[in-house]
């Protein structure tokens, strides 16, 4: 990871992030303070921390026997390291449309959380002067300002550098991604024609599903506005990689934060391909194992639809699922330039037009696809790879066909 920035935010009592070679901040004792040599990684807890660890307070929200724990645990690195803090440069704007939703207020909550936002715009159709004057009140250096109806939506959008769109309707029990279509690719196209006529330049993150053919859809609607950029169209797939890394850690109890799957594809059902082959660090898995955790995969937004009986979809995990992947986009435009996820988007890694794969985010967006993790599947994942692309191709087209049978509008 290039050097970037340290970061510090407050929840409650401090804790700051920092890395060595910079001149300590003054401040007050706080419940905890980690120091690494990758910051922003480690901001979140989403990735593994080469650092330190220093309680200076007994009043912490973590409690006692969990500080006296973690002062324990990294009392000889606390002892060798310095511990230093540096004020991060909170500098980008981000949006959320469907700010008041399931998904959009933890999202809202966790991109609040940001060393790097400077303004969170949320925007809904009602309801998101509550969640933004609620968020207004944590002490993280982001402003927050809500927008409602159509009318705003154009002040919202206006030089922001990531949109994140989590707006339609949720999943109920026995309805499939494709049922959600004649709503949800609706609201999507409206709300990317705004995108294209306010902030063509910023990254575009799409959490409403179906996103096989949501995507899609945004990509033409942009065409017809002559400012697509497809390195800078997302379809969030990330909660399949959170969800498969998960579930192998579990299988086979290791420690989650070291293990990644690559999951290609798209975005439902039998599309979802987890790549167990390419599993870091590399696990063995019978037959059996392997079509047990592939279909656990694929059907775990089910799994939550059916567990909630009717009161919502997966809406936690998904927004922190999102939230990793503005955290990434905000990472690369900030100028890191080891930043990898797996998403769905314009794609030739296969014949298909829009594809799920690992990609490296950089500071204009998709800077490379990434192909290897596709050679050398196994049998099984072969077969799976040829068996979703018919499925996968009539969602794109589906969406591709919505888009030009629309209007858009001036």
């Amino acid at each position: 990871m290039a050097a970037t920035a340290a970061a510090t935010f407050s929840v409650g009592t401090t804790f700051s992030v920092g890395r060595k070679g910079v001149s300590t901040a003054q401040s007050k004792p706080c419940a905890l303070r980690f120091t690494t040599q990758n910051p922003l990684k480690s901001f979140s807890g989403l990735k593994a921390a080469s650092g330190s660890f220093a309680c200076e307070s007994e009043s912490s929200f973590f409690g006692k026997e969990t500080t006296a724990a973690i002062r324990a645990s990294y009392a000889l690195k606390a002892h060798k390291e310095a511990v230093v803090v540096q004020q991060p440069q909170a500098s980008y704007k981000v949006a959320v449309l469907g700010a008041a939703g399931g998904i959009g207020q933890p999202l809202a909550l966790l991109i609040k959380m940001s060393p790097l936002v400077s303004s969170l715009h949320l925007y809904d159709i009602a309801n998101v002067k509550g969640v933004a004057a609620d968020l207004s009140h944590c002490n993280t250096p982001s402003q927050v300002l809500d927008f409602t109806g159509a009318d705003e939506l154009a002040k919202c959008l206006k030089g922001v550098d990531v949109v994140v769109i989590p707006a339609g309707v949720p999943r109920k029990p026995g309805m499939t991604r494709d049922d959600l279509f004649n709503i949800n690719a609706g609201i999507v196209k409206n709300l990317i024609e705004a995108v294209a006529d306010n902030c063509p330049d910023a990254f575009i993150h799409i959490i409403s599903n179906p996103v096989n053919s949501t995507v899609p859809i945004a990509a033409e609607v942009m065409k017809q506005k002559g400012v697509y950029n497809p390195k800078k169209l997302f379809g969030v797939s990330t909660l399949d990689v959170v969800r498969a890394n998960t579930f192998v850690a579990q299988k086979k109890s290791l420690k989650l934060i070291d293990v990644d799957v690559p999951v290609v594809g798209g975005h439902a059902g039998i599309t979802i391909l987890p790549l167990l082959s390419k599993t870091k660090p590399s696990v063995n898995l019978s037959d059996e194992e392997v079509a047990e955790l592939t279909v656990r995969i694929q059907n775990a937004g089910t799994e939550v639809v059916e567990a909630k009986a009717g009161a919502g979809s997966a809406t936690l995990s998904m927004a922190y699922a999102a939230a990793r992947f503005v955290e990434s986009s905000l990472r690369a435009l900030d100028g890191d330039s080891d930043v990898y996820e797996c998403s769905y988007v314009d794609s030739n890694l296969t014949e298909l037009p829009f594809f799920a794969s690992r990609i490296k985010i950089g500071k204009e967006g998709v800077e490379a696809l990434i192909p290897s993790d596709l050679q050398g599947l196994t049998e099984y994942e072969q077969k799976a790879l040829e068996a979703l692309k018919p499925e996968l191709k009539a969602s794109i087209e589906k969406g591709i066909a919505f888009a030009n049978k629309q209007p858009v509008a001036a």
